[in-house]
């Protein structure tokens, strides 16, 4: 049986430490372990709860690519770079998997089309990595039509984010809850709680950027994703995470029966930007209707939610320095699960050789 969970308590006052890290989703929590790790003495802080956001509020697929299918990929990055960032976010599953296997699942994944051009596309994706050598098959089953990733896993965001935090504190960092980041300065930061002097500062808040580097609103914009869960639903059987209509569209059944259902900000228009992290509005009704209708599911709705992420018009994240000591991650499109946490040991990686 796991431990009981206890959130970390809010910094009780002023504090010095070789590095700050804001935020402690997934990305913020790999940061503070690697940093740890690497012998530094590290501060985390959030301003609410450990994984508190969209990171312990998401769909839980552990996904290997970038935000974008791969052939997508290959035109915007370079086939070499594309291949580069499919693999190492492949072994990036890998280790999850082998850090944390209670919160872990390989399950593979589906690509489903929801009508002939977008099945076109997929033999497109399939054929591009094909030819890089990446594991993907043509599949057809009672779902529909697409692609099979048999390496991509699922995950409890939330209980993964909570057991990152404990390897963190067991490896000697310090983590704050309830404790806001309110202003940067050179080497500190002010805080609701106490003033933070640290010698590098990392800010993986991912959908809340601007709010702390403004100098990046034009960069990254906020944007809120949708989700509900039912009862569990013996209807139906799922046996790996779907997704559909070029991913905006997306659910999971867990062991238990439950069914996560997430999707339609495309559908929810401008209000989706910047909106408040409560679900509500036309995203909530379009999902229940794909919940009844499409796939089936007459098991009652138990909960709704809804979580910011960070959109920008390029696809690999922001992750490095965008002021003298202070660097940024976030970012990831809605796919920061795998992605963030290689993004995470890349930004270690350059505060580690800075401090």
């Amino acid at each position: 049986m796991l431990p009981a969970w206890q959130e970390p308590r809010p910094l009780a006052d002023d504090a010095r430490a070789d590095v700050c890290v804001i935020g402690l989703g997934g990305s913020g929590l790999r940061a503070v372990l690697e940093l740890t790790q690497a012998g530094l003495d590290v501060i985390g802080i959030d301003a609410g709860k450990v994984a508190g956001g969209a990171a312990g509020r998401n769909g839980g697929l552990l996904l290997a690519g970038t935000a974008a299918f791969h052939h997508h990929a290959r035109e915007e990055l370079g086939r070499a770079e594309a291949a580069h960032w499919y693999r190492a976010t492949m072994s990036e599953v890998e280790h999850m998997l082998g850090e944390t296997p209670a919160h872990v699942r390989r399950t593979g994944s589906l690509r489903i089309a929801a009508d002939a051009a977008e099945l076109a596309d997929c033999r497109l994706q399939f054929e591009a990595m094909q030819e890089d050598g990446l594991p993907v098959e043509m599949y057809e089953g009672p779902e529909g039509e697409g692609l099979l990733f048999p390496g991509d896993a699922v995950t409890n965001p939330l209980g993964r984010c909570r057991q990152l935090a404990d390897l963190a504190l067991a490896a000697g960092a310090r983590l704050h809850g309830a404790t806001e980041a309110v202003r940067l300065g050179q080497g500190s930061l002010s805080t609701t709680r106490g003033r933070i002097e640290a010698r590098a500062i990392v800010v993986a808040v991912d959908g809340g950027l601007a709010r702390l580097l403004p100098e990046l609103a034009e960069d990254v914009r906020p944007l809120r994703l949708q989700m509900l869960a039912t009862a569990p639903a013996a209807e139906v059987n799922v046996p790996r995470p779907v997704y559909r209509r070029d991913g905006f569209e997306y659910w999971q059944q867990l062991p238990d029966g439950r069914v996560l259902l997430g999707g339609f900000r495309d559908k929810g228009g401008e209000a989706e930007w910047s909106a408040p992290a409560v679900p509500g509005g036309p995203v909530q009704e379009l999902l229940e209707r794909f919940l009844r209708e499409h796939l089936g599911i007459t098991a009652r709705v138990t909960h709704r939610w809804a979580a910011l992420v960070g959109y920008r018009s390029r696809l690999l994240p922001v992750m490095g320095e965008v002021r003298p000591g202070v660097f940024a991650l976030g970012g990831y499109n809605g796919t920061g699960n795998v992605i963030g946490s290689l993004a995470a040991r890349h930004v270690a990686s350059l505060v580690s050789a800075a401090v």
